[in-house]
């Protein structure tokens, strides 16, 4: 529903709707997005796929650099060789690449735009068939066995305008197009708080319809990350499917973490080792939108949600805390040197990537540093942390290994 305004509000507000209107505007958009796939040219050539007969074989839609497939394949791992001994393999990427291979969970395609982020895949996953091809481009999925993806949710964000018909908002159609054509025997799609409440619920309400509609049964909940181990305060929703001919109900983990369970993990713990080491972070003032609100958590507390922007990143807790002036408007005391960004490295640890990971800047040392930076805190910030997506995975994993046979002989999966 545009109106005629320029600029970034060329999308009618959330508050301008009842919940007819949002139900009617939903239905109207999703018919829009199904007349795309109409128009795709019929000249798609399936690639080879390394299918495993003895494996779930993954599709990873939206893949960014990986955050969620490393955890559903670290959640694999554990119901194959045991948690401890997976968690201790984690830290080492030699002793991670010799036992990875064992994981229930085997990734065949992944789909996404962001040339740095299938650049950081490629870095540190075994070799998969990727495809840089805007998802609704994509003519036909292939068969497989499980299909995840966080998918994209500009408009649902509580920090961005709420658009509520911002295209980007329906790109979980061809989420559900790819559950159609591949007919996995599960899926997890992961997004934002805010599109709970967007369309004052209708948007949440529909999105799960049009999933089960697929033939799924179909559960989504509100998780904090810090409840599994993460040490970052973001909450997430992740929406969890089971095909229906299936008897499996997945039931989302509780929380490990907080009053009368596991210590929260906190800043310390998780960065604490690299205060003398940090590697290279963004640079340059901060502009009154940052000062805007506090940005700085103590070491002994959980970090703020970690963006996709260098320039967002939260401060780094050493020095001064930051002081509230009045309503929106926050101060840094002292020497401005006092205060930093956490770094890249900082950064990927509090979204629990292992120090082995390796984000792609682009390699083009003619950029300015903070360009190039700012690639790797936009993978980073958009990725799921992992410890976080292995931990929902942990259910289906647990399943999998189990019922392998079931899964494969209810598999529409024909290997050539």
């Amino acid at each position: 529903m545009k109106v005629e305004e320029r600029g970034r509000a060329k999308y009618r507000p959330l508050k301008d709707y009842d919940s007819n209107e949002v139900k009617q505007l939903l239905l109207e958009k999703i018919k829009e997005e199904q007349e795309t796939i109409q128009n795709i040219k019929d000249d798609y050539e399936q690639p080879y796929l390394d299918y495993r007969e003895d494996k779930i074989n993954v599709i990873s839609l939206f893949s960014g650099c990986g955050g969620l497939d490393l955890g559903l394949e670290l959640a694999g791992l554990a119901a194959a060789i045991g948690e401890e001994e997976a968690l201790k393999a984690f830290k080492d990427k030699d002793w991670f690449n010799a036992v990875r291979e064992e994981s229930i969970f085997h990734t065949i395609y992944t789909n996404d735009l962001f040339k740095e982020a299938n650049e950081s895949y490629r870095l540190n996953f075994p070799p998969v068939f990727q495809q840089q091809l805007d998802i609704r481009k994509v003519k036909e999925f292939p068969k497989a066995d499980f299909v995840l993806g966080g998918f994209p949710c500009p408009g649902f964000s509580e920090a961005g305008p709420r658009l509520i018909d911002d295209k980007r908002n329906f790109l979980y159609i061809h989420f559900i197009r790819c559950l159609l054509q591949a007919k996995p025997f599960a899926f997890i799609a992961e997004n934002v708080k805010g599109m709970l409440t967007l369309g004052k619920g209708e948007v949440i309400n529909q999105i799960v319809q049009d999933f089960a509609s697929a033939g799924y049964n179909v559960k989504f909940k509100l998780v904090n990350a810090r409840d599994y181990g993460v040490p970052q305060l973001r909450e997430r929703v992740f929406i969890v499917g089971i095909r229906e001919d299936l008897d499996f109900e997945y039931n989302h983990p509780e929380p490990t973490h907080g009053k009368g369970k596991l210590p929260y993990v906190t800043l310390k713990d998780a960065i604490g080792d690299l205060e003398s080491n940090p590697g290279d972070w963004f640079e340059g003032g901060f502009s009154p939108i940052y000062l805007s609100r506090n940005r700085k958590k103590k070491w002994n507390e959980q970090s703020f949600t970690i963006q996709a922007s260098g320039r967002q990143a939260p401060l780094h807790p050493s020095g001064p805390e930051m002081i509230k002036i009045e309503a929106d408007k926050w101060t840094l005391p002292g020497d401005e040197s006092l205060h930093r960004r956490l770094s890249v490295k900082e950064i990927a640890r509090i979204q629990t990537f292992p120090d082995w990971f390796i984000f792609s800047d682009g390699g083009n040392m003619d950029v300015q540093k903070n360009n190039r930076l700012d690639k790797q805190y936009k993978q980073i910030g958009n990725a799921v942390p992992v410890m976080l997506a292995k931990a929902m995975a942990m259910p289906l994993a647990i399943w999998a290994k189990k019922n392998l046979k079931v899964i494969k002989k209810n598999s529409s999966l024909v290997l050539i």
